[in-house]
Protein backbone atom coordinates (compact mmCIF):
# COMPACT_ATOMS: atom_id res chain seq x y z
CA UNK A 1 0.00 0.00 0.00
CA UNK A 2 1.27 3.22 -0.07
CA UNK A 3 2.84 5.25 2.96
CA UNK A 4 3.02 8.42 4.18
CA UNK A 5 5.58 11.00 3.94
CA UNK A 6 6.68 10.37 7.57
CA UNK A 7 6.73 6.76 7.28
CA UNK A 8 9.30 7.66 4.25
CA UNK A 9 11.22 10.13 6.53
CA UNK A 10 11.38 7.00 9.44
CA UNK A 11 12.43 4.81 6.85
CA UNK A 12 15.81 6.96 6.06
CA UNK A 13 16.70 6.44 9.42
CA UNK A 14 18.20 3.05 8.94
CA UNK A 15 21.94 3.28 9.85
CA UNK A 16 22.91 3.89 6.30
CA UNK A 17 26.85 4.91 5.64
CA UNK A 18 26.70 8.63 3.68
CA UNK A 19 29.86 10.20 3.43
CA UNK A 20 30.02 14.56 2.47
CA UNK A 21 32.22 16.70 3.03
CA UNK A 22 34.26 14.45 5.01
CA UNK A 23 31.67 13.39 7.78
CA UNK A 24 30.39 10.42 7.95
CA UNK A 25 26.15 11.61 8.64
CA UNK A 26 24.38 10.35 11.50
CA UNK A 27 21.11 10.92 10.14
CA UNK A 28 20.49 12.29 6.89
CA UNK A 29 17.02 12.90 7.25
CA UNK A 30 19.00 16.28 9.95
CA UNK A 31 21.63 17.18 7.60
CA UNK A 32 21.07 20.67 5.64
CA UNK A 33 22.33 19.21 2.33
CA UNK A 34 19.28 16.55 2.18
CA UNK A 35 16.74 17.50 4.41
CA UNK A 36 15.03 19.57 0.99
CA UNK A 37 15.21 16.97 -1.24
CA UNK A 38 13.74 14.56 1.08
CA UNK A 39 10.84 16.95 2.32
CA UNK A 40 9.89 17.34 -1.14
CA UNK A 41 9.79 13.58 -1.71
CA UNK A 42 7.99 13.05 1.54
CA UNK A 43 5.58 15.51 0.93
CA UNK A 44 4.99 13.68 -2.81
CA UNK A 45 4.22 10.31 -0.79
CA UNK A 46 1.66 12.07 1.28
CA UNK A 47 0.37 13.42 -2.03
CA UNK A 48 0.09 9.52 -3.29
CA UNK A 49 -1.09 8.44 -0.26
CA UNK A 50 -3.96 10.63 0.34
CA UNK A 51 -7.63 9.46 -0.05
CA UNK A 52 -8.86 12.27 -2.35
CA UNK A 53 -5.67 11.40 -4.82
CA UNK A 54 -5.98 7.90 -4.38
CA UNK A 55 -8.00 7.71 -7.75
CA UNK A 56 -5.77 9.58 -9.90
CA UNK A 57 -2.47 8.35 -8.34
CA UNK A 58 -3.13 4.69 -7.63
CA UNK A 59 -4.74 1.00 -8.56
CA UNK A 60 -5.52 -2.12 -6.34
CA UNK A 61 -2.19 -4.28 -5.92
CA UNK A 62 -3.02 -7.46 -7.36
CA UNK A 63 -2.01 -9.37 -4.20
CA UNK A 64 -3.12 -7.41 -1.53
CA UNK A 65 -6.18 -5.32 -2.89
CA UNK A 66 -4.71 -2.35 -1.02
CA UNK A 67 -3.83 1.22 -3.34
CA UNK A 68 -0.29 0.92 -4.64
CA UNK A 69 1.34 4.05 -7.15
CA UNK A 70 0.35 3.53 -10.31
CA UNK A 71 4.58 4.07 -11.28
CA UNK A 72 4.58 0.23 -10.70
CA UNK A 73 1.75 -0.65 -13.33
CA UNK A 74 2.49 -2.92 -15.96
CA UNK A 75 0.97 -1.60 -18.37
CA UNK A 76 -1.97 -3.86 -20.71
CA UNK A 77 -3.21 -1.02 -23.36
CA UNK A 78 -3.04 2.76 -24.33
CA UNK A 79 -5.32 3.48 -21.94
CA UNK A 80 -3.06 1.86 -19.23
CA UNK A 81 0.05 3.91 -20.51
CA UNK A 82 -2.51 7.24 -20.25
CA UNK A 83 -3.61 6.57 -17.07
CA UNK A 84 0.40 6.17 -16.31
CA UNK A 85 1.09 8.75 -17.53
CA UNK A 86 -1.76 11.34 -16.22
CA UNK A 87 -0.51 10.00 -12.50
CA UNK A 88 3.09 10.32 -13.33
CA UNK A 89 2.63 14.08 -14.53
CA UNK A 90 0.89 15.38 -11.32
CA UNK A 91 3.59 13.48 -9.43
CA UNK A 92 6.44 15.24 -11.07
CA UNK A 93 4.45 18.58 -11.32
CA UNK A 94 5.51 18.94 -7.49
CA UNK A 95 9.46 19.43 -8.23
CA UNK A 96 8.68 21.00 -11.37
CA UNK A 97 10.30 18.31 -13.28
CA UNK A 98 13.42 18.96 -11.41
CA UNK A 99 13.76 15.57 -9.46
CA UNK A 100 14.61 13.36 -12.04
CA UNK A 101 15.29 10.01 -9.57
CA UNK A 102 12.18 10.03 -7.52
CA UNK A 103 10.48 7.21 -6.48
CA UNK A 104 8.64 6.80 -9.96
CA UNK A 105 12.08 6.09 -11.73
CA UNK A 106 13.10 2.66 -11.24
CA UNK A 107 9.66 1.67 -10.20
CA UNK A 108 8.98 1.96 -13.94
CA UNK A 109 11.97 -0.26 -14.64
CA UNK A 110 11.18 -2.44 -12.02
CA UNK A 111 7.41 -3.07 -13.90
CA UNK A 112 9.17 -3.39 -17.12
CA UNK A 113 11.16 -6.31 -15.90
CA UNK A 114 8.43 -8.05 -14.10
CA UNK A 115 6.31 -8.00 -17.18
CA UNK A 116 8.79 -9.79 -19.18
CA UNK A 117 10.11 -12.16 -16.33
CA UNK A 118 10.59 -14.97 -18.77
CA UNK A 119 13.59 -12.99 -20.16
CA UNK A 120 15.35 -13.81 -16.51
CA UNK A 121 14.05 -17.23 -16.93
CA UNK A 122 16.78 -18.01 -19.50
CA UNK A 123 19.32 -18.03 -17.37
CA UNK A 124 16.83 -20.35 -14.24
CA UNK A 125 13.84 -19.79 -13.36
CA UNK A 126 14.64 -18.76 -9.70
CA UNK A 127 15.84 -15.32 -11.18
CA UNK A 128 12.26 -14.73 -12.92
CA UNK A 129 11.14 -15.59 -10.06
CA UNK A 130 13.56 -13.44 -7.76
CA UNK A 131 12.51 -10.24 -9.96
CA UNK A 132 9.19 -10.60 -9.78
CA UNK A 133 8.79 -11.37 -5.56
CA UNK A 134 11.08 -8.39 -5.70
CA UNK A 135 9.01 -6.22 -7.61
CA UNK A 136 5.71 -7.19 -5.72
CA UNK A 137 7.38 -6.52 -2.65
CA UNK A 138 8.50 -3.13 -3.74
CA UNK A 139 4.94 -2.02 -5.30
CA UNK A 140 3.46 -3.64 -1.90
CA UNK A 141 5.43 -1.56 0.16
CA UNK A 142 5.86 1.76 -1.91
CA UNK A 143 9.58 1.46 -1.87
CA UNK A 144 12.07 4.11 -3.14
CA UNK A 145 14.46 2.20 -5.09
CA UNK A 146 17.34 4.24 -7.48
CA UNK A 147 19.93 2.51 -9.70
CA UNK A 148 23.81 2.89 -10.46
CA UNK A 149 24.19 1.32 -13.91
CA UNK A 150 27.52 2.97 -15.05
CA UNK A 151 31.14 1.79 -14.16
CA UNK A 152 33.65 4.57 -12.81
CA UNK A 153 35.43 6.47 -15.25
CA UNK A 154 38.83 5.30 -14.82
CA UNK A 155 39.80 3.73 -18.09
CA UNK A 156 37.40 3.53 -21.01
CA UNK A 157 39.90 2.45 -23.35
CA UNK A 158 40.25 -1.21 -21.25
CA UNK A 159 36.89 -3.47 -20.23
CA UNK A 160 35.94 -4.36 -16.57
CA UNK A 161 38.41 -7.39 -16.10
CA UNK A 162 41.49 -5.33 -17.05
CA UNK A 163 41.55 -2.31 -14.76
CA UNK A 164 44.45 -2.49 -12.81
CA UNK A 165 42.75 -3.55 -9.56
CA UNK A 166 39.54 -6.37 -10.35
CA UNK A 167 37.57 -4.49 -7.89
CA UNK A 168 37.82 -1.09 -9.13
CA UNK A 169 34.39 -1.57 -11.14
CA UNK A 170 31.52 -3.54 -8.98
CA UNK A 171 31.24 -7.27 -9.58
CA UNK A 172 31.11 -10.26 -7.88
CA UNK A 173 33.76 -11.25 -5.66
CA UNK A 174 32.27 -14.30 -3.63
CA UNK A 175 30.30 -16.93 -4.75
CA UNK A 176 27.96 -18.56 -1.37
CA UNK A 177 25.27 -20.93 -1.16
CA UNK A 178 23.19 -18.30 0.79
CA UNK A 179 24.48 -15.63 -1.77
CA UNK A 180 27.13 -13.30 -3.17
CA UNK A 181 29.76 -10.72 -1.76
CA UNK A 182 29.78 -7.35 -4.09
CA UNK A 183 33.11 -5.44 -4.36
CA UNK A 184 34.10 -2.27 -6.36
CA UNK A 185 32.57 0.87 -6.98
CA UNK A 186 29.47 2.20 -9.76
CA UNK A 187 27.95 5.48 -10.77
CA UNK A 188 26.37 7.74 -10.98
CA UNK A 189 23.71 7.16 -8.37
CA UNK A 190 20.95 9.81 -8.24
CA UNK A 191 19.33 10.14 -5.51
CA UNK A 192 20.90 7.04 -3.47
CA UNK A 193 21.26 9.24 0.00
CA UNK A 194 17.90 9.15 0.01
CA UNK A 195 16.61 6.12 -1.54
CA UNK A 196 15.37 2.73 0.11
CA UNK A 197 17.42 0.58 -2.66
CA UNK A 198 19.82 0.63 -4.59
CA UNK A 199 19.84 -1.94 -8.12
CA UNK A 200 23.16 -2.50 -9.20
CA UNK A 201 23.43 -3.15 -12.40
CA UNK A 202 25.45 -2.44 -15.85
CA UNK A 203 23.82 -0.74 -19.23
CA UNK A 204 27.33 -0.25 -20.73
CA UNK A 205 28.51 -3.14 -23.70
CA UNK A 206 30.33 -5.99 -21.57
CA UNK A 207 33.20 -8.57 -23.41
CA UNK A 208 34.18 -12.04 -22.49
CA UNK A 209 36.09 -12.03 -19.40
CA UNK A 210 33.43 -9.40 -17.98
CA UNK A 211 31.26 -11.96 -16.41
CA UNK A 212 31.87 -10.87 -12.92
CA UNK A 213 29.93 -7.80 -13.53
CA UNK A 214 27.61 -9.11 -15.59
CA UNK A 215 24.81 -8.76 -12.44
CA UNK A 216 21.93 -7.53 -11.76
CA UNK A 217 20.68 -7.33 -7.68
CA UNK A 218 18.87 -4.93 -5.50
CA UNK A 219 20.82 -3.89 -1.91
CA UNK A 220 19.25 -1.68 0.70
CA UNK A 221 20.86 1.53 1.56
CA UNK A 222 21.84 -0.27 4.78
CA UNK A 223 23.72 -3.05 4.18
CA UNK A 224 27.27 -3.32 5.89
CA UNK A 225 29.48 -2.60 3.50
CA UNK A 226 27.92 -0.18 1.59
CA UNK A 227 29.61 3.36 1.17
CA UNK A 228 27.44 6.53 -0.53
CA UNK A 229 29.76 8.90 -1.26
CA UNK A 230 27.93 12.60 -2.18
CA UNK A 231 28.71 15.09 -4.02
CA UNK A 232 28.92 18.48 -3.25
CA UNK A 233 25.26 19.64 -1.94
CA UNK A 234 23.76 22.62 -3.54
CA UNK A 235 21.26 22.80 -1.00
CA UNK A 236 24.01 23.28 1.52
CA UNK A 237 25.34 26.15 -0.14
CA UNK A 238 21.92 28.05 -0.99
CA UNK A 239 21.76 30.98 1.86
CA UNK A 240 18.04 30.79 1.62
CA UNK A 241 15.02 29.74 0.01
CA UNK A 242 14.05 33.04 -1.34
CA UNK A 243 18.01 33.28 -3.20
CA UNK A 244 18.04 29.74 -4.03
CA UNK A 245 14.50 28.36 -4.24
CA UNK A 246 14.94 25.30 -6.58
CA UNK A 247 18.25 24.07 -5.19
CA UNK A 248 16.89 24.17 -1.70
CA UNK A 249 14.25 22.24 -2.53
CA UNK A 250 15.44 20.18 -5.32
CA UNK A 251 19.13 18.84 -4.91
CA UNK A 252 18.44 14.98 -4.93
CA UNK A 253 22.16 14.80 -5.40
CA UNK A 254 24.53 12.25 -7.11
CA UNK A 255 26.70 10.09 -5.47
CA UNK A 256 29.20 7.46 -6.02
CA UNK A 257 28.23 4.03 -3.88
CA UNK A 258 31.05 1.45 -2.88
CA UNK A 259 30.16 -1.77 -2.30
CA UNK A 260 32.77 -2.70 0.03
CA UNK A 261 32.24 -6.63 0.49
CA UNK A 262 28.70 -6.31 0.21
CA UNK A 263 26.60 -9.30 0.48
CA UNK A 264 23.81 -10.25 -1.23
CA UNK A 265 21.06 -12.89 -1.04
CA UNK A 266 20.04 -15.35 -3.61
CA UNK A 267 16.76 -13.74 -3.83
CA UNK A 268 17.75 -10.36 -4.74
CA UNK A 269 19.93 -11.20 -7.55
CA UNK A 270 18.23 -11.11 -10.65
CA UNK A 271 20.86 -11.56 -13.48
CA UNK A 272 23.96 -13.54 -12.72
CA UNK A 273 27.41 -13.63 -14.89
CA UNK A 274 25.33 -13.62 -17.58
CA UNK A 275 26.64 -10.78 -20.09
CA UNK A 276 23.70 -11.51 -22.70
CA UNK A 277 20.99 -11.04 -20.21
CA UNK A 278 22.23 -8.31 -18.71
CA UNK A 279 22.14 -6.65 -21.95
CA UNK A 280 18.63 -8.13 -22.92
CA UNK A 281 16.77 -6.30 -19.82
CA UNK A 282 17.26 -3.21 -20.90
CA UNK A 283 16.35 -4.18 -24.61
CA UNK A 284 13.86 -7.60 -25.01
CA UNK A 285 11.66 -6.17 -21.73
CA UNK A 286 9.78 -2.48 -21.77
CA UNK A 287 11.64 -1.89 -18.55
CA UNK A 288 14.42 0.79 -21.01
CA UNK A 289 11.15 2.36 -22.20
CA UNK A 290 8.76 2.51 -19.47
CA UNK A 291 11.32 4.26 -17.25
CA UNK A 292 12.49 6.79 -20.28
CA UNK A 293 8.38 7.30 -20.79
CA UNK A 294 8.67 8.21 -17.18
CA UNK A 295 11.37 10.11 -17.36
CA UNK A 296 9.97 12.45 -20.73
CA UNK A 297 7.26 12.83 -18.99
CA UNK A 298 9.14 14.69 -16.37
CA UNK A 299 10.83 16.55 -18.93
CA UNK A 300 7.74 18.12 -20.54
CA UNK A 301 6.81 19.17 -17.08
CA UNK A 302 10.22 21.01 -16.32
CA UNK A 303 10.07 22.47 -19.94
CA UNK A 304 6.48 24.08 -19.47
CA UNK A 305 7.91 25.22 -16.04
CA UNK A 306 11.15 26.61 -18.12
CA UNK A 307 8.63 27.98 -20.92
CA UNK A 308 6.31 29.74 -18.37
CA UNK A 309 9.32 31.36 -16.34
CA UNK A 310 10.42 32.86 -19.59
CA UNK A 311 7.16 34.24 -20.66
CA UNK A 312 6.20 35.84 -16.68
CA UNK A 313 9.84 37.57 -16.90
CA UNK A 314 9.39 39.08 -20.61
CA UNK A 315 5.63 40.02 -19.08
CA UNK A 316 7.24 41.67 -16.11
CA UNK A 317 9.78 44.09 -18.30
CA UNK A 318 7.14 44.63 -20.84
CA UNK A 319 8.73 43.61 -23.22
CA UNK A 320 6.55 40.61 -24.21
CA UNK A 321 4.88 42.62 -26.96
CA UNK A 322 7.83 42.84 -29.19
CA UNK A 323 7.68 40.56 -32.35
CA UNK A 324 10.97 39.17 -31.75
CA UNK A 325 10.26 38.39 -28.01
CA UNK A 326 7.12 36.41 -29.55
CA UNK A 327 9.02 34.86 -31.95
CA UNK A 328 11.42 33.57 -29.26
CA UNK A 329 8.70 32.99 -26.41
CA UNK A 330 6.79 31.16 -29.94
CA UNK A 331 9.87 28.80 -30.38
CA UNK A 332 10.08 27.98 -27.29
CA UNK A 333 6.60 27.01 -27.02
CA UNK A 334 6.89 24.66 -30.15
CA UNK A 335 9.81 22.73 -28.82
CA UNK A 336 7.50 21.95 -25.33
CA UNK A 337 4.91 21.42 -27.83
CA UNK A 338 6.95 18.69 -29.83
CA UNK A 339 8.19 16.84 -26.21
CA UNK A 340 4.84 16.66 -25.33
CA UNK A 341 3.53 15.19 -29.22
CA UNK A 342 5.99 12.61 -28.66
CA UNK A 343 4.97 11.67 -25.63
CA UNK A 344 1.10 11.46 -26.14
CA UNK A 345 2.31 9.15 -29.85
CA UNK A 346 4.60 6.97 -27.17
CA UNK A 347 0.89 5.28 -25.67
CA UNK A 348 -1.20 6.08 -29.41
CA UNK A 349 0.87 3.98 -31.03
CA UNK A 350 1.67 1.47 -28.76
CA UNK A 351 2.82 -1.81 -29.16
CA UNK A 352 1.51 -5.32 -27.58
CA UNK A 353 3.51 -8.04 -27.14
CA UNK A 354 2.92 -11.31 -26.99
CA UNK A 355 2.47 -11.53 -23.21
CA UNK A 356 -0.03 -8.81 -23.46
CA UNK A 357 2.59 -6.22 -22.40
CA UNK A 358 2.13 -2.61 -24.01
CA UNK A 359 5.26 -0.96 -24.40
CA UNK A 360 5.42 2.81 -25.24
CA UNK A 361 6.67 3.64 -29.04
CA UNK A 362 10.08 3.00 -29.36
CA UNK A 363 10.83 5.61 -32.35
CA UNK A 364 8.96 8.41 -30.68
CA UNK A 365 10.44 7.89 -27.08
CA UNK A 366 14.20 7.41 -28.70
CA UNK A 367 13.20 10.44 -30.86
CA UNK A 368 12.70 12.14 -27.35
CA UNK A 369 16.35 11.26 -26.29
CA UNK A 370 17.92 11.94 -29.06
CA UNK A 371 16.97 15.63 -28.86
CA UNK A 372 16.86 16.02 -25.37
CA UNK A 373 20.36 16.55 -25.22
CA UNK A 374 20.95 19.20 -27.95
CA UNK A 375 17.45 20.86 -27.01
CA UNK A 376 17.42 21.94 -23.40
CA UNK A 377 20.76 23.80 -23.81
CA UNK A 378 19.50 26.02 -26.61
CA UNK A 379 16.13 26.45 -24.48
CA UNK A 380 18.42 27.28 -21.88
CA UNK A 381 20.15 29.74 -23.88
CA UNK A 382 17.24 31.34 -25.22
CA UNK A 383 15.68 32.07 -22.03
CA UNK A 384 18.71 33.65 -20.74
CA UNK A 385 18.81 35.58 -23.86
CA UNK A 386 14.99 37.34 -23.01
CA UNK A 387 16.08 37.70 -19.67
CA UNK A 388 18.90 39.80 -20.51
CA UNK A 389 21.13 41.42 -17.53
CA UNK A 390 18.49 41.03 -15.33
CA UNK A 391 18.87 37.48 -13.51
CA UNK A 392 23.18 39.26 -13.07
CA UNK A 393 21.90 42.58 -11.44
CA UNK A 394 20.39 40.80 -8.64
CA UNK A 395 21.09 42.11 -4.46
CA UNK A 396 23.43 39.70 -3.03
CA UNK A 397 21.04 37.88 -0.75
CA UNK A 398 17.40 38.15 0.58
CA UNK A 399 19.12 39.92 4.16
CA UNK A 400 19.85 43.20 1.58
CA UNK A 401 16.02 43.68 2.07
CA UNK A 402 16.38 44.13 5.37
CA UNK A 403 19.01 46.97 5.76
CA UNK A 404 17.24 50.41 5.29
CA UNK A 405 19.66 51.96 2.81
CA UNK A 406 19.54 48.99 0.68
CA UNK A 407 16.08 48.21 0.96
CA UNK A 408 15.45 51.48 -0.53
CA UNK A 409 17.81 51.47 -3.07
CA UNK A 410 16.05 48.58 -4.26
CA UNK A 411 12.67 49.86 -4.12
CA UNK A 412 13.46 52.68 -6.33
CA UNK A 413 15.88 51.23 -8.80
CA UNK A 414 14.99 47.47 -8.99
CA UNK A 415 11.44 47.21 -9.62
CA UNK A 416 9.02 46.93 -12.40
CA UNK A 417 5.36 48.66 -13.18
CA UNK A 418 2.95 47.23 -10.72
CA UNK A 419 5.88 44.68 -9.44
CA UNK A 420 7.71 45.68 -6.14
CA UNK A 421 11.27 45.27 -5.89
CA UNK A 422 10.14 42.02 -3.43
CA UNK A 423 8.74 40.41 -6.17
CA UNK A 424 10.97 41.08 -9.26
CA UNK A 425 14.00 39.60 -7.46
CA UNK A 426 11.59 36.73 -6.29
CA UNK A 427 11.44 35.89 -9.60
CA UNK A 428 14.42 36.46 -11.07
CA UNK A 429 15.95 34.35 -8.49
CA UNK A 430 13.78 31.82 -9.53
CA UNK A 431 15.24 32.31 -13.06
CA UNK A 432 18.67 32.21 -11.77
CA UNK A 433 18.14 29.30 -10.27
CA UNK A 434 16.95 27.07 -13.16
CA UNK A 435 19.28 28.88 -15.76
CA UNK A 436 22.05 30.37 -14.42
CA UNK A 437 23.47 29.01 -10.97
CA UNK A 438 25.47 25.72 -9.85
CA UNK A 439 22.50 23.90 -9.77
CA UNK A 440 21.18 24.32 -13.10
CA UNK A 441 24.32 24.03 -14.77
CA UNK A 442 24.12 21.06 -13.26
CA UNK A 443 20.63 20.06 -14.59
CA UNK A 444 21.87 21.04 -17.96
CA UNK A 445 24.89 18.25 -17.79
CA UNK A 446 21.73 15.93 -16.72
CA UNK A 447 20.05 16.56 -19.46
CA UNK A 448 22.39 16.28 -22.04
CA UNK A 449 23.33 12.79 -20.70
CA UNK A 450 19.95 11.34 -18.89
CA UNK A 451 19.77 9.21 -21.88
CA UNK A 452 23.41 8.22 -22.42
CA UNK A 453 25.82 9.17 -24.47
CA UNK A 454 24.51 10.92 -27.16
CA UNK A 455 26.09 8.78 -29.84
CA UNK A 456 24.22 5.83 -28.63
CA UNK A 457 20.61 7.30 -28.28
CA UNK A 458 21.49 7.67 -31.93
CA UNK A 459 22.64 4.41 -32.74
CA UNK A 460 19.40 2.83 -30.96
CA UNK A 461 17.02 5.66 -33.26
CA UNK A 462 19.00 4.42 -36.35
CA UNK A 463 18.08 0.88 -34.84
CA UNK A 464 14.41 1.58 -34.23
CA UNK A 465 13.19 4.02 -37.28
CA UNK A 466 11.60 2.50 -40.08
CA UNK A 467 13.75 3.29 -42.89
CA UNK A 468 11.98 1.16 -45.50
CA UNK A 469 9.03 3.09 -45.31
CA UNK A 470 10.61 6.36 -46.50
CA UNK A 471 12.78 3.84 -48.92
CA UNK A 472 9.33 2.83 -50.52
CA UNK A 473 8.21 5.79 -51.26
CA UNK A 474 11.81 6.98 -52.91
CA UNK A 475 10.90 3.62 -54.93
CA UNK A 476 7.42 4.95 -56.07
CA UNK A 477 8.71 8.18 -56.64
CA UNK A 478 11.70 6.64 -59.06
CA UNK A 479 9.04 4.08 -60.26
CA UNK A 480 7.18 6.41 -61.52
CA UNK A 481 9.79 8.11 -64.13
CA UNK A 482 12.52 7.35 -66.38
CA UNK A 483 15.01 9.22 -69.12
CA UNK A 484 11.98 9.26 -71.61
CA UNK A 485 9.43 11.03 -69.04
CA UNK A 486 6.51 9.70 -67.04
CA UNK A 487 6.18 6.11 -67.19
CA UNK A 488 2.80 4.77 -69.10
CA UNK A 489 1.20 3.99 -65.88
CA UNK A 490 1.93 7.04 -64.46
CA UNK A 491 0.55 9.39 -67.91
CA UNK A 492 -2.35 7.05 -67.50
CA UNK A 493 -3.05 8.34 -63.81
CA UNK A 494 -2.60 11.83 -64.70
CA UNK A 495 -4.88 11.77 -68.03
CA UNK A 496 -7.63 10.25 -66.04
CA UNK A 497 -7.67 13.20 -63.44
CA UNK A 498 -8.01 15.52 -66.40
Amino acid sequence: MTRSGTDYINGLRDGRQVYIDGELVSDVTTHPGFTGVIGTIAELYDFTNDEANRADMTYPSPITGEPVSLSYLIPRSSEDLKRRRIALRKSTERSFGLVGRGPEHVASFLAGWAARSDIFARSGQRYADNITAFYEYARDNDLFCTYAIVPPQIDRSKPAHQQEDRYLYAGVKEEREDGIVISGAQMLATGAVVADYIILSCIVPLVEGDEDYAISVAVPLSAPGLRVLSRRSYASAATSVFDYPLASQFDETDSLVVFDDVFVPWKHVFVYRDRKLVADQWNETPAHLLGNNQAQIRFTAKLDFLVGLASKVTKMNRSDKAPPVKGALGELAAYASLIHGQVYAQENNVEIDERGVAWPARAESFAVMVIQSELYPKMLHMVRDLAGGGIIQLPSSVEDFQNPQSRADLDRYVQSPGVSSVERVKLLKLMWDLTGSEFASRHEQYEMFYAGAPFLVKMRMFQVYDFKRGEDLVDRALAGYDENGLVPARKLALHDLQ
